[in-house]
């Protein structure tokens, strides 16, 4: 389902800032009076629409998901669609503010790589297939984040044979490749969030066959390689999402070379450096699950995933 290349990092750990170890911040097991059911690698992403983070599809060990489940902070809702996109595991979605939907791309059923976009209204609760006249490759783990536009932007993914390094975008109809004068190295399943107070996208790890164990930031143009005096350890597979509290793009777990992490790390795009987050609690180790910030409850939220021995997950957790 997924490939892999041989890697790892020993970066230092810098000592943690005092905002770092503040009991105030820190990881919360939510115990909602509905789950879904435990899977991994799912998409997840906030709908500003309808006020609730967005979940949809992923692996459960045996089957390929197509179910769409709401978060509004107490429970899950399974919500019933007329036309939901085919079963897949490893989607990505994200929110365009300019046309207000969410947009899903790519995956993999088990037999294919996925190459169909669908969008989702929060207005009415429905998918709805896009008929794009141009599309991005068929990949599985692809990164769409929202570009500083407004735009949803599509980049990598793995298409069967290579990692993908094209980047395009979504204009509300169709999608249309950029040409950014640096791009980064081509990867999939990587751990990317734009910060929607600078506009800063910022993006690590993932799969690859050449070293993903680096930083790249986006600005709306071009990319930069940037060169953090501390480092995170390779991941894939991780979440990532911006919390304006604490001002920073933050990472939690990810697989490392078949072991799962559980560690949460914070980009300071100010100072253009990885710091580690200490919490009293936190979610146990993972990867492949869902992270997204909810504006309506000042939280990131994670949904599930898989631990080392792949057995999916269906906890929910707050930070």
């Amino acid at each position: 389902m997924l490939m892999s290349v041989a890697l790892s990092a020993a970066p230092d750990r810098p000592s943690a800032t005092a905002a770092d170890r503040s009991p105030l911040v820190g990881w919360v097991q939510l115990s909602p009076t509905n789950s879904p059911p435990a899977r991994s690698y799912l998409a997840m992403t906030y709908d500003p629409v309808s006020g609730k983070i967005l979940m949809f599809g992923g692996y459960d060990g045996n089957s390929y998901l197509n179910d769409t489940w709401e978060f509004d902070g107490v429970t899950w809702t399974q919500v019933t669609t007329n036309t939901p996109p085919p079963p897949r595991t490893a989607a990505q979605m994200a929110y365009d503010s300019v046309s207000q939907k969410v947009v899903l791309y790519g995956g993999f059923d088990g037999q294919n790589y996925l190459g169909d976009t669908w969008l989702w209204d929060g207005t009415t609760s429905q998918w709805t297939q896009a008929t794009p006249a141009h599309q991005p490759p068929a990949v599985t783990g692809p990164m769409l984040f929202p570009d500083p536009n407004g735009r949803v932007d599509y980049f990598g993914g793995f298409a069967g044979q290579f990692y993908q390094l094209e980047m395009w975008q979504w204009n509300g109809s169709d999608w249309t490749q950029l040409f950014p004068t640096t791009v980064p190295f081509a990867r999939s399943s990587a751990a990317v969030a734009t910060n929607s107070v600078t506009g800063q996208v910022v993006m690590f790890g993932g799969l690859a066959d050449v070293n993903p164990i680096n930083t790249w930031t986006y600005d709306g143009t071009t990319w930069t390689l940037q060169s953090p005096r501390s480092q995170l350890p390779w991941v894939y597979g991780a979440g990532a999402a911006y919390d304006p509290l604490l001002s920073s793009v933050v990472v939690f777990g990810g697989g490392n070379g078949g072991v799962d992490q559980d560690s949460t790390w914070k980009w300071y795009g100010s100072i253009s450096d990885w710091r580690p987050f200490f919490s009293a609690r936190r979610p146990p180790a993972r990867e492949g699950h869902g992270m997204a910030y909810d504006p309506a409850l000042h939280h990131v939220i994670v949904f599930g995933g898989q631990n080392t021995q792949e057995t999916p997950l269906n906890d929910t957790w707050e930070l």
